[in-house]
């Protein structure tokens, strides 16, 4: 949905709006909390003791999820179903459209899920630091679990500090989305490959109203508009979030005063106050009502899941997808982009943690599984089995296809877990908001200063 302009412009406000979106369309299905039998197809004794190889005592188990749209709700409850035939006994109560503020307080309450999920893997630094959720690494050695067929770059935001306390469930991978139509009648033959090709398609694809006012934007480069963020507009740069040392580096790392001068230089070009006026206009970000789906919007940065959303939206929008276009002069990175995606794992306080364990293993490793809800819920699967899979209907889709090409460049990257849980991606949300409407006059000091902030967070996270 549309964020309000004061709002952090950074994945996190972005990831929590997407898991509350739709809440109302979604009531009924919610309210009917699923009772689904699960279980764990690939086999192994946990090494938790409530729930062995040998155990079929019954129990019910609750999981947590923020998935909130009718067709991800059906698609989860659908794999869950699976359960039933392997492990009747295992029976999972699954509540939907779920926060990680609301998980954040049961388990300080004392009422945790036993298995809960985020959309939101900035966490995981903080859950796994102060035990908030329980390090895995017994289970995965007891099951003797194949870690290697996760890659590296999702292994990177499931664990933190030598505790891996979240396993990967289906990943995020964004690029561009492009408005066929438009494209044709601007005379623009193919998708831009350098920010400087996207700039001159962006002047060429917007039109104005009589008034001066933004009728359709060829590109929105206001920061915190639908898919937009730094996040995932910094790689295009190589931009490094973090040193290796764990310091925050965007006034180190040049990447980001290139990609933020980039940025407000097309922002110039429109006017902020023209664009802000305009965002203010875009539909809600999951409705049918989204400015790309109603032809408002002739290109923008987005998911992959976009591509389930306007099939289900019924949108008529002819477009087509790519990978998002590379810094001039760094011809290597195009192809390459952002990941991130959603975690799972077992919070402090699991009252079944060996059948939470079984739930969490077979969720993220069973390919059968994992190619089924990926498919269902148009998301990228986060093991090489799967993306390899000859039943993975995804990637045959040409729409689909580039997302997963940029998931396994190995030049994509993410933003990496910290034990402040994010706030270097908050700190720097702020000072982009700042920016971009004209408050900051000396960008490399602005980035020097967040870098301090963020530093003291990441030394107050520890």
């Amino acid at each position: 949905m549309s964020e309000s302009r004061g709002r952090p412009v950074t994945r996190t406000a972005r990831r929590v709006a997407r898991c509350t979106a739709r809440r109302t369309l979604a009531t009924s299905l919610i309210a009917a909390t699923a009772l689904l039998t699960a279980s764990c197809s690939t086999g192994g004794a946990s090494s938790k003791a409530d729930t062995g190889a040998g155990d079929t005592t019954p129990v019910t188990i609750t999981f947590w999820h923020g998935f909130s749209s009718p067709h991800e709700i059906t698609s989860v409850n659908s794999v869950l179903a699976r359960f039933h035939k392997k492990y009747p006994y295992i029976t999972v109560k699954a509540v939907a459209a779920q926060t990680d503020d609301k998980v954040n307080q049961a388990i300080r309450g004392g009422t945790a899920p036993d298995v809960a999920a985020s959309f939101n893997a900035a966490n995981v630094g903080g859950w796994c630091s102060s035990g908030a959720f329980q390090d895995l690494t017994p289970d995965i050695k007891a099951d003797d679990v194949d870690m290697a067929q996760i890659p590296k770059a999702v292994q990177s935001y499931t664990a933190f500090g030598g505790k891996r306390c979240t396993m990967p469930w289906l990943a995020d991978t964004f690029g561009l989305y492009y408005n066929k139509k438009l494209f044709a009648q601007a005379g623009i033959t193919a998708p831009p490959r350098t920010m400087s090709e996207l700039v001159e398609d962006t002047k060429k694809l917007t039109t104005f109203n009589a008034d001066g006012s933004i009728r359709t934007a060829g590109f929105m480069p206001y920061l915190g508009a639908y898919g937009m963020l730094t996040e995932h507009l910094v790689p295009s740069w190589g931009g490094k979030w973090l040193t290796a040392d764990g310091q925050s580096n965007v006034g180190g790392d040049p990447a980001f005063a290139q990609a933020l001068t980039w940025q407000k230089k097309l922002v110039d070009w429109f006017g902020a106050k023209k664009l802000v006026t305009f965002k203010a206009g875009m539909g809600d970000e999951f409705s049918a009502q989204n400015a790309f789906e109603t032809g408002k919007l002739a290109m923008m940065v987005d998911g992959e899941w976009r591509n389930a959303f306007i099939k289900n939206d019924k949108s008529s929008v002819d477009y087509g997808t790519a990978a998002m276009p590379a810094a001039d002069g760094k011809p290597e990175l195009h192809g390459a982009g952002y990941v991130g995606g959603n975690v799972i794992g077992m919070p402090r306080g699991a009252e079944h943690p060996g059948a939470a364990w079984k739930l969490i293993k077979y969720l993220t490793t069973d390919t059968d599984a994992v190619t089924t809800l990926a498919d269902a819920i148009g998301n990228v699967p986060t093991t090489i089995a799967a993306l390899n899979s000859p039943t993975l209907m995804l990637s045959k889709d040409a729409h689909f296809a580039p997302f997963l090409e940029v998931f396994k460049n190995p030049l994509t990257t993410t933003t990496p877990a910290s034990p402040d849980g994010g706030a270097y991606l908050t700190n720097f949300g702020h000072f982009v908001e700042k920016w971009q409407s004209g408050g900051v006059t000396d960008l490399k000091a602005g980035l020097v200063a967040v870098d301090k902030q963020n530093n003291a967070a990441l030394q107050l996270g520890q």
